[in-house]
């Protein structure tokens, strides 16, 4: 497996600095994530540049993420065409610039954020809208030939293993992939208390689909109702099992790009060197 990360390099694809990708490589990463603000920017010369820059400090062209919100489940039909449409411009031009996967992200009903709660996410409608979304993304994935690349999380749209399972057989389109995130389905107590039994649920069903995983880590606050917060990786309250995860990943997903993910800058240090502690427990072996 590989370790990549989702930091240094911030902001648009098309203000990438030669420091920040040399700071990536400089911290063992073999690659940094990319975002798209709009797809329609950019010119051959900036793609040229944006792959020189990751070929001449030894990374491999990442994930791409685009900034479309989190309209592809959107009960507005223009909005949600409107989405889609943002996508697939995102997919073509991330197979110009020679990222394998782009970012398909479930997104949510409410108005204040993609990656936040409404009643509606889980209703069998919105379900089907997502579906049909990722139908008409992934025929461009397809033929583009890279992966549409999908999370899941308690608040969205996918919010247990079992509906993430669902959505991959409806859909039922080899250009769709999966990105575990165990800890986005961290949603009770009980699972927080047994995250063994998350991950192995997750990798049970879906491992033919996973082509990445994003890596971090989260405690409990200590409150009257359950409430979680991201934590750094190996850190004493941390409690996300990463050695079962990096183990089962390896037996199954051995060439996956696992991404540190969800840090400022100043902690990635400590949260790679937390992953890094747990690889050598599980006896994975990063390439």
């Amino acid at each position: 497996m590989l370790l990549g990360v989702a930091g240094f390099v911030k902001g648009d694809w098309l203000n990438v600095k030669p420091e920040d990708v040399k700071k990536v490589a400089d911290h063992g990463f073999v690659s940094a994530l990319l975002s798209i603000p709009d797809p329609s920017a950019g010119s051959d010369k900036d793609i040229a540049n944006i792959k020189s820059l990751y070929a001449s400090n030894g990374l491999i062209m990442p994930m791409t993420r685009g900034g479309y919100g989190g309209g592809l489940c959107s009960d507005d039909e223009d909005q949600r065409a409107w989405t889609v449409n943002f996508l697939e411009d995102t997919i073509r031009l991330s197979a110009k610039m020679g990222c394998p996967t782009t970012y398909f992200r479930p997104g949510s009903l409410n108005p204040d954020g993609a990656w936040l709660p409404h009643r509606e996410n889980r209703s069998d409608a919105t379900f089907d809208r997502l579906v049909k979304s990722a139908k008409q993304a992934c025929a461009v994935a397809d033929s583009e030939g890279i992966k549409l690349v999908v999370e899941s999380g308690v608040v969205c749209p996918l919010y247990t293993p079992q509906r993430v399972r669902d959505f991959f057989d409806a859909v039922d389109m080899p250009a769709l992939g999966y990105n575990m995130d165990p800890v986005n389905l961290v949603g009770s107590l009980d699972i927080a208390y047994d995250t063994t039994s998350l991950i192995d649920e997750c990798i049970d069903l879906m491992s033919p689909e996973i082509v990445g995983c994003d890596a971090k880590d989260f405690t409990i606050v200590d409150a009257l109702l359950p409430h979680f917060e991201e934590e750094v990786i190996g850190a004493p309250n941390a409690m996300l099992d990463n050695v079962t995860l990096l183990r089962r990943l390896q037996e199954v997903a051995p060439d996956i790009v696992v991404t540190v993910e969800h840090y400022p800058d100043e902690k990635i240090p400590a949260a790679a060197a937390g992953i890094r502690k747990a690889s050598k427990i599980a006896g994975v072996v990063w390439d």
